[in-house]
């Protein structure tokens, strides 16, 4: 093995990395799964509640939707695992990782946008104010995007910069540098 053979920073061969992001992945995956299929399953039961059938069509349209919209996330979600279960002991854990990470991304936007239908349904029913369930939950969706999205990448420039910054002065030291 030579020295770098994995992350920036860090002693450890392809295959050990691959197993590192593999595990840091799944750890990621477990809270977003959990909350997406506890959603999904209050969803389901809207449905059959006696309140559901004076909703107006709109009402019912977009509960339909969220519903949808729900089971894509669930599944976008949980697909990670199954993928590994049919590729274990192939060596590909690298690839794995590639998909299983485009799967996570598909689950969480699916995962905002469910929140987010979910929201608005809700608002629409409990305030009675159209106008209002539309601001708040387009507020709720910027928010997803703000902190999901734009922030990590903000930082991702910033430390990006300061690395870059330091190298130019010849700085060497620790700290500071990108989550891996």
């Amino acid at each position: 093995m030579t020295e770098n053979d994995g992350a920036p920073g860090r002693n450890e061969t392809p295959e050990e990395r691959a197993d590192r992001l593999w595990n840091e992945m799944l750890q990621e995956v477990r809270v977003c799964q959990t909350g997406a299929q506890i959603l999904f399953g209050f969803l389901i039961g809207v449905a059959f509640t006696p309140r559901f059938v004076a909703l107006p069509d709109f009402d019912k349209n977009l509960y339909v939707a969220t519903v949808i919209l729900g089971a894509v996330a669930t599944g976008a979600l949980i697909a990670p695992v199954a993928f590994h279960r049919f590729l274990t002991g192939h060596g590909m854990k690298p690839e794995l990782i590639h998909v299983a990470s485009r799967l996570i991304a598909t689950g969480l936007t699916t995962l905002a946008l469910t929140i987010a239908a979910a929201l608005l349904l809700l608002l629409r029913t409990a305030t009675g104010n159209p106008a209002a369930a539309w601001g708040l939950s387009t507020a709720c969706l910027l928010w997803f995007t703000a902190t999901w999205l734009v922030l990590p990448r903000v930082v991702l420039r910033r430390t990006a910069a300061r690395q870059a910054a330091a190298r130019e002065h010849g700085d060497t030291g620790g700290g500071g540098g990108p989550l891996r």
